[in-house]
């Protein structure tokens, strides 16, 4: 084939147009040149139109890839860093409801559940100031930048400079050992295991008490 890569007017209800949550999709169809005709692929081999016969499956396994290219673009890196199975503490979960997609800031997460335990009475503000930044995710802007400069927004302390997110997971660190009553290293497991510092590992080996907590201890 000397043409693009297309969903071949695939799709249920109408064809998949291109998009950027999905450009990391790949599928590979090999076709002998017996199938020309079935697939009415032109003389110039630019384009093919899929058979009746085969459409359905081929939607199907064209879904497949592009749920999981959708996947690795919403959490991108996370499918290859981290040592061990376990699951990484995220600080959004997506909620779907009858009215629709929501983002909501999960209170699961190491650092955020560290605050609102220790809040005391500032408690009512902090969850005020949460459901402020849940209700005002800029998600249309966000997806109009990503589509427009066709890379994806920094996230992740990424391009920051690694003392600038050492002195993040320090704060962290402390509160875990200090308010939670972890070991060093079941801190540092922890923290190896939370969004978005399991990209960052010799950083969180590295993490260790002041001189003199360690004297206390």
């Amino acid at each position: 084939m000397l043409v693009g890569g297309t969903w071949l007017g695939l799709g249920p209800g109408r064809p998949w147009s291109k998009e950027e949550a999905y450009r990391l999709a790949r599928i590979r169809l090999d076709l002998p040149n017996t199938a020309d005709e079935a697939w009415r692929i032109d003389i110039r081999k630019s384009v093919a139109r899929p058979p009746v016969s085969v459409r359905a499956r081929l939607t199907r396994l064209a879904e497949d890839a592009r749920e999981h290219a959708r996947r690795v673009f919403a959490f991108r890196g996370q499918y290859t860093k981290g040592t061990t199975s376990e699951p990484i503490a995220h600080a959004w979960k997506v909620i779907n409801t009858e009215g629709g997609t929501r983002y909501r800031i999960d209170e699961v997460h190491p650092v955020i559940k560290d605050v609102i335990d220790n809040a005391g009475p500032m408690l009512p503000a902090i969850r005020a100031m949460l459901r402020i930044i849940e209700e005002t995710v800029p998600v249309q802007r966000i997806w109009l930048d990503t589509t427009e400069a066709k890379e994806t927004p920094r996230t992740g302390f990424s391009g920051e400079k690694p003392e600038e997110v050492a002195a993040v997971l320090a704060t962290i660190f402390r509160g875990l050992v200090d308010r939670k009553g972890y070991s060093l290293e079941e801190a540092r497991e922890k923290l190896r295991h939370t969004e978005p510092f399991q990209d960052y590992p010799d950083l969180v080996d590295a993490l260790a008490v002041p001189a003199e907590k360690e004297i206390e201890q």
